[in-house]
C-alpha cells in the first residue's frame, strides 16, 4: 500500500516467563516513505502446538527519535529484565510485569550506559550476576547486576566488538573483534588471560561457550582462507583442539541451546544450519529461511527445539527443529517404573519355577535334617552345653 509504514526487525530473543510461557520479544524499526522512523520494542506470545507467534504483540514500547533504532537485546535469566542497546541512545532497561493474559513493559534508563553510543554485542551471564557490553568503539563494560556498578571499564579492548559471550560458570568472558581477533577475559574483574592463536589467514568472527556442563569447549566461527569453519577450543588451555566445516558459508551469528547439545549457525545469505554437539554432526539444514539476508538473531527456545531467526526484511520466523525428540521427565520415571516391574516379574517366575537356586528339593536317598535339640542337647535342661570341667 502506498504511503504505509514498512517493519523492519533488527532484532529479538525469548523471554523466559513463569509456568513455562515462552514470549519473544522484537526490536523493530518502521520506515515511512517521508524517512521519519518510529522504533519500537513488541513481545508476542508463542503457540508450542502450532510453532507459531500472536499475530499482534501483548505489549508494544515506542522509542523516541533521539533514541534511533534498536541494535541488540539481551534477556536476563529471570526473564524479568532485558535490555536494548540502540543507535543514538546507548541502552535502555526494560522491566516486564504480569502473565501473558496482562503483561506490562516498564522502560527505565541505565546511567552507566545512557551515553555509551551503540553497542554491538549485550550479554548476561548465565547465573544472572553480570552484564557485559562490547562497543562499537571498541569500548568494553563488565557491570554488577543488578546494582549496576562497574566492574571494567576497557576502553580500547578491540577495534571494534563483533560477538561476546559468557561461559557456562560466568567466569570467563569472550569476546571477538571485526580485526579477527579473539580474547579471554575475567568476568570479575576484567583481566585480559589471553588472545585466542590463529594463523595469518584466519579470522575468528562468532564465539559460544558449550553449556552441557561436562565438556569445556569454546565454539568459534572462523574464516580461515575463503572456507568458513567451526573451531573448538579446550578452555583450560585455550588451545585450539580441532575444526571441521559445518555451514560451508559464512556465518553471521551463533548460537548454543540451553542444555548445550545443539550448536546452530546463520549464515550471511539466510541458511541456518544444527549441529548435534557430541558428534559434531549437522542435524538439522533450513536453506533459504531467510533469502539473500544475514540472519541477525538466532536464538533456541528455552523449553522446546524450535529456533527464533531475525532478519531485518524478513521479519522474525520460528522454526521447529527437525532432531530426534527429547525424554519427558514423566517418561522416564514411566521407564524406570516399567522396569522395575519386569524385574520383579521376572524374579517371581524365577522363585516359583527354580529347582537349583532358591528351591532345593530333598533328594531322595537323603536323611532328614537332625533335630536341633540333638545337637544342642535338651532345651529343658538347664546345662545345655553338658558338664564343664574346672
Amino acid at each position: 500500500m502506498e504511503g504505509a509504514a514498512v517493519r523492519s526487525v533488527k532484532c529479538g530473543s525469548w523471554v523466559r516467563r513463569p509456568e513455562n510461557v515462552n514470549l519473544v520479544v522484537l526490536g523493530l524499526s518502521m520506515t515511512r516513505p517521508s524517512s521519519s522512523s518510529v522504533a519500537a520494542i513488541e513481545i508476542f506470545s508463542f503457540d508450542p502446538k502450532t510453532t507459531s507467534l500472536s499475530s499482534s504483540p501483548l505489549v508494544r514500547h515506542e522509542f523516541e527519535d533521539s533514541d534511533g533504532d534498536p541494535i541488540t537485546i539481551a534477556v536476563h535469566p529471570s526473564g524479568d529484565d532485558f535490555i536494548c542497546s540502540t543507535s543514538n541512545g546507548g541502552c535502555k532497561l526494560f522491566e516486564v510485569y504480569g502473565l501473558e493474559t496482562n503483561l506490562k513493559l516498564i522502560a527505565k534508563r541505565v546511567p552507566p550506559l545512557q551515553d555509551a553510543g551503540p553497542q554491538k554485542c549485550l550479554a548476561f551471564s548465565v547465573d544472572g550476576s553480570r552484564f557485559a557490553t562490547g562497543g562499537v568503539d571498541g569500548h568494553l563494560r563488565i557491570l554488577e547486576w543488578p546494582s549496576l556498578r562497574i566492574i571494567v571499564d576497557e576502553v580500547r579492548a578491540h577495534e571494534s566488538f563483533q560477538d561476546m559471550d559468557f561461559s557456562l560458570d560466568s567466569e570467563f568472558l569472550a569476546s571477538t573483534s571485526t580485526d579477527g581477533s579473539a580474547r579471554i577475559w575475567k568476568a570479575d574483574d576484567g583481566i585480559p588471560l589471553t588472545t585466542l592463536a590463529r594463523n595469518s589467514d584466519e579470522k575468528i568472527e562468532l564465539c559460544r561457550f558449550s553449556q552441557d556442563g561436562t565438556k569445556p569447549f569454546l565454539f568459534c566461527a572462523v574464516q580461515k582462507g575463503n572456507k568458513a569453519v567451526t573451531a573448538v577450543y579446550d578452555i583450560s588451555t585455550w588451545n585450539k583442539i580441532g575444526h571441521k566445516r559445518l555451514l560451508i558459508k559464512p556465518a553471521s551469528i551463533m548460537s548454543v541451546s540451553l542444555d548445550g547439545k545443539y550448536l546452530a549457525l546463520g549464515s550471511k545469505d539466510g541458511d541456518i544450519c544444527v549441529v548435534e554437539v557430541n558428534k559434531m554432526e549437522i542435524s538439522h539444514w533450513s536453506k533459504r529461511l531467510h533469502p539473500g539476508e544475514p540472519i541477525a538473531s538466532l536464538k533456541f527456545c528455552p523449553s522446546q527445539r524450535v529456533v527464533l531467526t531475525t532478519s531485518s526484511h524478513r521479519g522474525a520466523m520460528v522454526t521447529k527443529l527437525d532432531v530426534p525428540a527429547d525424554w519427558k521427565e514423566w517418561q522416564i520415571y514411566l521407564m524406570l517404573l516399567g522396569l522395575f516391574l519386569a524385574s520383579a516379574v521376572v524374579f517371581y517366575v524365577f522363585f516359583q519355577k527354580s529347582d537349583t537356586f532358591w528351591n532345593f528339593p530333598l533328594a531322595r536317598e537323603q536323611q532328614a535334617r537332625p533335630k536341633l535339640d540333638s545337637i544342642f542337647g535338651d532345651a529343658q535342661s538347664e546345662d545345655v552345653f553338658g558338664p564343664l570341667d574346672m
